[in-house]
């Protein structure tokens, strides 16, 4: 009797001890914060527009340590005028991740900008726990008045060049 309560008493403990074990959450190993990040955007690119500068960069795919990005929450942009410091300019939400299908690629136009002045950008994207990308690629550009489209009264195709 004594010694089926103690195979009972040790099967109810390993019973347990499995299903403690089964029920945790973390299955791997932890992951260092420099590869939780989502890796760094390098296309950032600027070109002045009737109404500013327009920043424009590709949705980063990954995270820093090469696993497929799923919690994208957002990008800040930041502006430096002429050589001055960077200042947080804007932050631009994604609001995609529960859509089927994602946005690929992001703009924002800089309208508090002044004609004949230097801008540099950077962007940085965040995850929605908060892990930031290494700054983006920085861009430099002087904001200038955009030339105008072409007049379809006075348009012509240029002249292809024959093949020697």
């Amino acid at each position: 009797m004594k010694r089926t309560s103690t195979a009972i008493a040790l099967g109810m403990i390993l019973l347990l001890c499995a299903v403690t074990w089964l029920s945790c959450g973390v299955k791997s190993a932890p992951i260092p914060p420099e590869e939780a990040r989502p890796e760094r955007i390098l296309d950032l690119t600027a070109e002045s527009v009737k109404d500013g500068v327009r920043l424009r960069w590709d949705r980063p795919r990954n995270y820093a340590g090469g696993k497929s990005l799923r919690d994208l929450g957002g990008f800040t942009v930041v502006r430096a005028e002429g050589q001055g410091g960077y200042q947080t300019l804007v932050e631009v939400p994604v609001t995609d991740q529960e859509r089927f299908q994602v946005q690929r690629d992001f703009t924002f136009v800089d309208q508090n900008t002044q004609l004949g002045a230097d801008y540099r950008y950077v962007v940085i994207s965040k995850t929605i726990d908060g892990y930031q990308s290494l700054p983006s690629n920085e861009i430099t550009i002087r904001r200038a008045v955009p030339p105008p489209p072409p007049d379809p009264e006075t348009f012509t195709l240029p002249t292809p060049t024959p093949i020697p």
